[in-house]
């Protein structure tokens, strides 16, 4: 014992001041399994969560439906997945979900069986969803649409879950043709006889993919704890940008995420590529988000087809305030 402090007092002295440490903030993150989630792999690696006062638990969720949910009930405070997912709990759901920054362009890829020779090969088969209605599954049916083929008409689909799962699903019952896939599991079904189509970015222009949702009641009530937390993953997202730290990053996906080092290698170099990886800084893309919008619009036919402002389903202060925390680069 030291001047009379108990044992866990002790351990929270700091060795610069001998001043006790504020406790961690406890903050439950969600996410689909996948690279995307390599900047929070290294923040928990290099403690740089920790030393913006957070405690994270990350948490994967098999499907989009059970992200959803589990953000509306509070199981967890971020959820990471298809910000598309944000504007289908507030328009579907009735839930005040707020976006609070980016993450990535997408890097999925339209992958099919090997016996598809083009997209017009997929008439009259199953494409492989997450949710039906929203993200990725748009994606997919606008890229049909584009070449002239039609949901109902032309092709079914089946939800089979996040792109983990979607990725095998295809790979292994030929009964689904075709899918969305990101990295790094483009890459690994490759070995399994699956073919790239073409990159969503390609085939569709700007999109805004990944990024972070929480509830706005939450957010306005611990608004502290959310900036820092925007702050240790910008942090964390400009060491993984860093080429100096390429095979860190490699290392990290391989631990994290069980990969063969040399896919591992190939996920980081893609993972750079500018308008198809990770954002820099996680900044929010406006343009790809409108693109969002247009293809609920179209697709789903919601708001009579015509998309409304991007306003509404974000707060984008917290992602500036966070930036302040961590100074001009």
């Amino acid at each position: 014992m030291k001047d009379g402090l108990n044992a866990s007092q002790t351990v929270a002295l700091t060795a610069s001041g001998g001043a006790a440490a504020a406790p961690e903030t406890p903050l439950r993150v969600n996410v689909f399994p996948g690279s995307p989630n390599l900047p929070i792999f290294t923040g928990l690696e290099r403690g740089i969560f920790a030393r913006h006062g957070l405690k994270v638990d990350l948490q994967n969720t098999p499907n989009s439906q059970e992200q959803r949910a589990g953000l509306a009930e509070g199981k967890f405070e971020v959820a990471h997945a298809a910000v598309d997912n944000a504007v289908a709990m507030v328009e579907t759901a009735g839930c005040d979900t707020i976006i609070v920054m980016g993450g990535d362009a997408s890097m999925n890829e339209f992958m099919v069986r090997p016996e598809i020779g083009g997209i017009a090969d997929v008439r009259g088969k199953v494409l492989a969803v997450d949710a039906p209605n929203t993200a990725y599954a748009l994606v997919a049916k606008k890229i049909l649409k584009n070449h002239g083929l039609i949901e109902g008409r032309d092709y079914s689909v089946r939800p089979v879950g996040g792109t983990m799962q979607r990725s095998q699903a295809i790979a292994t019952d030929p009964g689904l043709a075709a899918g969305m896939v990101n990295l790094p599991f483009s890459i690994t079904i490759r070995e399994q006889g699956l073919k790239s189509l073409g990159r969503s970015c390609d085939l569709i222009g700007p999109y805004q993919a990944t990024g972070a949702f929480v509830m706005r009641s939450w957010a306005q009530a611990n608004g502290d704890a959310l900036e820092r937390y925007i702050a240790a993953y910008v942090e964390s997202l400009r060491i993984v940008m860093d080429p100096s730290n390429k095979g860190e990053a490699a290392a990290t996906l391989v631990k994290h995420l069980n990969l063969d080092p040399q896919v591992a290698e190939q996920t980081v170099a893609q993972l750079m590529i500018p308008g198809f990886g990770l954002t820099p800084d996680a900044r929010f893309d406006m343009e790809g988000f409108r693109t969002v919008l247009a293809l609920r619009a179209e697709i789903e036919g919601q708001w009579g087809g015509r998309p409304p402002a991007p306003e509404k389903y974000l707060d984008l202060g917290y992602y500036e305030r966070a930036l302040k925390r961590l100074g001009t680069k």
